[in-house]
Formats: C-alpha cells, sequence, structure tokens
C-alpha cells in the first residue's frame, strides 16, 4: 500500500472517513500506520498519509483521526510536529468533538510523544476514544535507532485492532 493512499467503501453523503495521518523515518511508524489502514478500510473510507503531505484541508475532510509518529528524543519526531504547527490555527474551532486516536512507535518509552499529542488534540477539543497504541522497539544505541524497524505481527496487532475500531465507530456513528 502507498503511503498517501485511500481505501474503502466508497463515500455517500453521510459516510464515516478516517485519516490516518503518520510520520516515520525507520519504518516502524509506517508499518504500524499501514496496519491500521488496512484494517479499517473494510469499514469505511479511510485514507493513509504522510505528515509532512498533509494540511488543514485533509484533516477537515475527515470524520475522525489516527495520528501515529515515533517517539525521537523524549518527544513527538518533527514532522509530526510540523504538522500540528501548520494545521493548529487554521483548524481551531473547526474540527472540535471529532474522534481521535494515538500510535507512537519508541524505543523504550514513548510517554513524551503521547502526552505532546493529546495536549495539541485537548487545543483542538478532540475527543480521545481509545487509548493509544504504544510499540516499544528496545532500541538504546546509535546503529539500532537508525536501523529499519521490522514490527512483529504481535506488535501490529493493536494497530490494526484500532483501526478497525475506529473505523467501526465512525461508520456507526458511534464517535
Amino acid at each position: 500500500m502507498s503511503l498517501s493512499t485511500t481505501v474503502g467503501p466508497s463515500l455517500h453523503p453521510h459516510a464515516a472517513r478516517l485519516l490516518i495521518l503518520h510520520h516515520s523515518r525507520t519504518g516502524g511508524t509506517a508499518a504500524m500506520a499501514e496496519a491500521a489502514c488496512e484494517a479499517a478500510a473494510s469499514e469505511s473510507e479511510t485514507r493513509l498519509l504522510k505528515a509532512e503531505e498533509a494540511g488543514p484541508d485533509d484533516l477537515l475532510a475527515a470524520q475522525g483521526y489516527i495520528f501515529a509518529a515515533p517517539e525521537n528524543l523524549g518527544s513527538l519526531s518533527g514532522p509530526m510536529k510540523d504538522l500540528f504547527d501548520r494545521c493548529y490555527y487554521p483548524l481551531l474551532d473547526c474540527i472540535q468533538g471529532r474522534a481521535f486516536a494515538l500510535m507512537v512507535c519508541a524505543g523504550t518509552d514513548g510517554q513524551g510523544a503521547i502526552r505532546q499529542m493529546r495536549r495539541i488534540a485537548t487545543g483542538w477539543r478532540l475527543r480521545e476514544v481509545a487509548e493509544p497504541v504504544l510499540v516499544l522497539t528496545g532500541a538504546q544505541t546509535p546503529g539500532v535507532i537508525l536501523a529499519p524497524k521490522r514490527l512483529s505481527d504481535a506488535q501490529l496487532a493493536p494497530c490494526r485492532d484500532l483501526g478497525a475500531a475506529m473505523a467501526a465507530g465512525l461508520a456507526l456513528g458511534i464517535f
């Protein structure tokens, strides 16, 4: 699946749309986002988009979001933070109440990125509808941190579950 893809049933005027926005340097977060997208696609139109390619119009067109990012140096990755910086004020008071969930790929912690994304979502007055999915890779040395990540099926299963649950919740009007 390409990293900027729309999949799922055709939209009609009342169909739900899930937007999965992600940033990934080493492939771990991209694999998480792709797993969520594949699982969500059977329930509703789902769009997978790199953070650096997204803008306010993309977020306005969706009814719910999954934000997926790696944690770098204890906080949110730069390109994901840039997405929030570019979109925050244009969307303030425009997307309040919409559903969101988080996914983070980190070496050993991930809590800094989760806290940062939650604060931004709180400012937008989004509604968190699921606990964050946190995948820890155990990466601690420069070589391992920078190496391409290959996540196991067990690590990707919660991502699939989140994608399916978000899409179903949107399609059923639960959120």
